[in-house]
Order: structure tokens, then sequence, then C-alpha cells
């Protein structure tokens, strides 16, 4: 928590947390004025295999939810990753479409009356995340249009959306509204903005113009010193304004 505020950004991301107690967490966060911007409300694939892609497993996902919703409120944070997990072999791809659209409206009864929005992730599966089911963003977009929640947007993770689909500037622009949260990492190899192929000072000038007002998250590998590359990143978000 030192290190974030250090860093002068604002606040930080929880993914197993399970792993930690928020009675020490939340105290530590609130001393320097920390938020914690997420929690991870489900792990998509579970060591039984469990996906929200398949109907069969509604029952296990929403009970993940339900439990995160809670630990939400204990980490103080309105922000819950959901995860689509593996696609299902034996079942149809609109079959799991429709799975995950159902599953998401269920969820979003458990979720709304704490006012926890889900930003659900797509990932890439040509580089890191073989076999996942949400790995382009037109689908990941129908899918919230479909669900119609205002506590459901889309985790725009700037690297996964590079190495599927590209066309990031005009993709952000044109779906804003229901993008909630936002990852940051170049291509090739997850290293800081600067290392790669992505010119994230336009993609940077493309956020802020937008008026969106989340989190954009370093979700990064350190080529160097960390936190060298955190000024250097906040460094160049607040240029590109």
């Amino acid at each position: 928590m030192e290190k974030v505020a250090e860093a002068r950004f604002h606040g930080f991301e929880f993914g197993n947390w399970r792993a930690a107690d928020p009675g020490v967490i939340t105290p530590l966060k609130n001393k320097p004025g920390l938020e914690c911007a997420c929690i991870v409300g489900n792990r998509g694939v579970n060591p039984k295999g469990m996906t929200i892609a398949d109907p069969r497993d509604r029952e296990g996902f929403l009970g993940e939810i339900k439990a995160s919703a809670e630990a939400a409120l204990r980490f103080e944070t309105k922000r819950m990753v959901v995860l689509s997990g593996n696609e299902v072999p034996d079942l149809p791809r609109q079959t799991q479409h429709k799975s995950i659209v159902e599953g998401l409206k269920a969820a979003h009864d458990v979720v709304s009356p704490h006012g926890i929005t889900m930003i659900l992730e797509p990932l890439n599966t040509l580089v890191d995340h073989k076999g996942y089911y949400l790995n382009h963003t037109p689908e990941a977009f129908q899918i919230v249009a479909e669900v119609n929640s205002p506590f459901l947007k889309i985790l725009f993770d700037i690297y996964h959306v590079q190495i599927m689909d590209g066309n990031l500037i005009d993709t952000i622009r044109k779906n804003i509204p229901a993008i909630g949260h936002f990852h940051v990492g170049d291509v090739p190899g997850r290293h800081e903005p600067g290392t790669g192929e992505i010119n994230y000072r336009n993609v940077f000038k493309a956020i802020q113009e937008s008026g969106f007002s989340g989190f954009v998250a370093m979700e990064y590998n350190p080529s160097k010193d960390p936190m060298k590359t955190l000024e250097e990143v906040r460094m160049l978000y607040e240029a590109s304004a």
C-alpha cells in the first residue's frame, strides 16, 4: 500500500480476496487514502472446471458471486471482475452465449442491492488463455447489451484486445458507456507501455477525451524497476491529457 501511494496512484486491485483478511487490508488502504478498485468475483474456471458458459454450472457461479459480493463490502469496493471461464466442447457456442447472458442477469439480482458493478473481462486466446470463451470484444459488448444492467460493464484490457482485435481507439470511443475499467499492458510480452507496439499516448488521450471517470489500472510485467515504470506510465498518462 505504501508503494502504491508513493507512486501517486489512487488505488489497487485485489485478485484472490480469499487470500487476505479485509480487517487487515482495509485499514492499510485507508491510511494513505487509497481505494480498492476491484476484486475478482469468480475465478472463471475452478478446479472442477466450472464456467459461466455452461448452464449446468449456474448454481456454482452464483454462489461465487454471492460470496464475492459480501467480500466486496468488506474490502470497500464497488467493482467485481467476472470471467466467462473456458468454452464447453460439448455445447454449441450460441448455447454458451445464452448461458452467459442468463447467468449475468441472475448475478445482477445478487450485486445490484449492494451497488456493485460486475466488470466482464475478455481475454486473448492466442498467447495466454487458450480455450477461454470470451475472447473478442464485439461479443463482449453484445452480452452487455443483452443483459441490459447498469451493474454490468466491460473490463477493457488493452493488452488482450490488441492481440485479438486491434482497433483500440475506435472501439473505445464507440463503446465507452459500456466500459467500466481498463487494464494496461503492452504487446508483445505484457510489459509496461513503451516496450511494444501500442501507441499508449494516443490510447490514453482517447480514454481521457471520452470522459471516462473510472480506473485505468496497471496490469503488466515490468521490464525494469517497477517503481520507475509506474512513474513513467503516470507521467505519460498525464501528458496525454
